[in-house]
C-alpha cells in the first residue's frame, strides 16, 4: 500500500496541528501543536470542552480575584488546561498565545510570558514544551529577545513580510509562522488574480525567508501556517514546519499521491543572497512600506483581540 500524503511529507517537514480540537491531534499524530484565542474560542463552545472551561471558573471563583481580574485569571487558566491536554496527546511542543492587546507593550507581553511559563511548569511541564505565541509587532520582537535569554522559547505570529522575520530572526526567535494563506488572500482581493502553487504569494514570502535563513545559518525555525489549499502545503514540502488545519490535513491523508520535497537547506546555502538588518527606525519604515504585510498585521491582531473579548463574554456569563 503506498504511503499517504500525510506521511510522506512528514519525511521532509514537521507537521503541527493548527486546530484546539483534541480529537483531530490524535488522528493525524502531529509533532506539535499551536493554538490561538480564535481556535480555543471555537473550541470552548463546543460541549466536549465545557468541562475545562468550567474546572478553569471552578478552581478560581470564591478566591481573592474578583470582576476583570478574576475573568482574566480563568482565561489564562483555561489557556493552561487546554495546554496540558495538548501535551498528552502530542510528542512534542503546544504554543500558548499572549493576549493580543499586549502587542505593543514589550514590557506587559513579557510579564504576561513569564506568568504562563510559570503557571505550566507548577504543572510539572519543562519550559522547553512550550513556545509562547506573541504577534511579530516591533514590541513583540523584542519581548521575544528577553524570553529567549531566559531559555523561554517564542513562536512569534501574524508574521508577513521579510523585514519582520529578519529581525525575528536577529532577535534569537526560536520559531516564526509566516501566514501563506493570508498573504494570498490579500493578494486575489487586490489584484483579482488566482495564484497555485510556486506562484502563490504566500508560499513565495515563506521560501523567501527560509532560503534567507539557511543561507545565513540563522536557527530559527520557519513553520508555515495558515493555508488555503493543499497545493500551498506540497509546495513547501521541506519547510522545518507546518501548522496545517485538520481539514488539509484529511486532505493529505486521503492521498497517496507523490509528495516532492521542495525546499532544503543545502540547496539554499548555495544561493546568492544579500545580508541585510533591520534597526526599529528601518522595521517600521519597510513594514509600512509593504501594504499587504501592515494590513493583515493589524487586522490579525484585530481579529484575536476580538476573540479575546468574546471569550471574556463567555467566562464571565459562566462565572455569573
Amino acid at each position: 500500500m503506498s504511503a499517504t500524503q500525510l506521511d510522506q511529507l512528514k519525511q521532509f517537514t514537521v507537521v503541527v496541528a493548527d486546530t484546539g480540537d483534541f480529537e483531530s491531534m490524535k488522528a493525524y499524530q502531529p509533532r506539535d501543536a499551536t493554538t490561538n484565542p480564535s481556535l480555543i474560542l471555537q473550541a470552548a463552545a463546543k460541549p466536549e470542552y465545557k468541562p475545562l472551561v468550567e474546572r478553569a471558573i471552578g478552581e478560581l471563583k470564591g478566591g481573592s480575584l474578583s470582576g476583570q481580574a478574576l475573568t482574566e485569571a480563568v482565561l489564562d487558566r483555561i489557556l493552561i488546561l487546554f495546554g496540558l491536554e495538548i501535551l498528552k496527546i502530542v510528542p512534542g511542543r503546544v504554543s500558548t498565545e499572549v493576549d493580543a492587546r499586549l502587542s505593543f507593550d514589550t514590557e506587559a507581553t513579557v510579564a504576561k510570558a513569564r506568568q504562563l511559563i510559570a503557571a505550566y511548569e507548577s504543572e510539572g511541564i519543562s519550559k522547553d514544551r512550550i513556545l509562547i505565541k506573541i504577534a511579530s509587532t516591533w514590541e513583540g520582537i523584542k519581548a521575544a529577545e528577553i524570553l529567549e535569554k531566559e531559555g523561554v522559547h517564542c513562536n512569534l505570529t501574524l508574521l508577513f513580510s521579510f523585514a519582520q522575520a529578519v529581525a525575528c530572526a536577529e532577535a534569537g526567535v526560536q520559531l516564526i509562522s509566516p501566514f501563506v494563506g493570508r498573504i494570498l488572500d490579500w493578494y486575489k482581493a487586490s489584484t483579482g488574480k488566482t495564484y497555485e502553487g510556486d506562484e502563490d504569494p504566500g508560499v513565495i514570502s515563506v521560501k523567501s525567508i527560509y532560503c534567507y535563513y539557511k543561507k545565513f545559518g540563522y536557527k530559527t525555525e520557519v513553520m508555515g501556517a495558515s493555508f488555503r489549499n493543499k497545493g500551498e502545503v506540497l509546495a513547501l514540502a521541506g519547510c522545518d514546519l507546518l501548522t496545517i488545519s485538520p481539514s488539509l490535513l484529511a486532505e493529505l491523508q486521503a492521498s497517496t499521491d507523490p509528495v516532492q520535497q521542495r525546499l532544503s537547506a543545502s540547496d539554499s546555502a548555495a544561493l546568492d543572497l544579500e545580508k541585510v538588518t533591520f534597526d526599529e527606525k528601518a522595521f517600521r519604515f519597510a513594514l509600512n512600506e509593504d501594504a499587504m504585510a501592515t494590513e493583515k498585521t493589524a487586522q490579525g491582531i484585530r481579529a484575536f483581540a476580538a476573540d479575546i473579548v468574546k471569550l471574556e463574554n463567555l467566562v464571565n456569563e459562566l462565572i455569573g
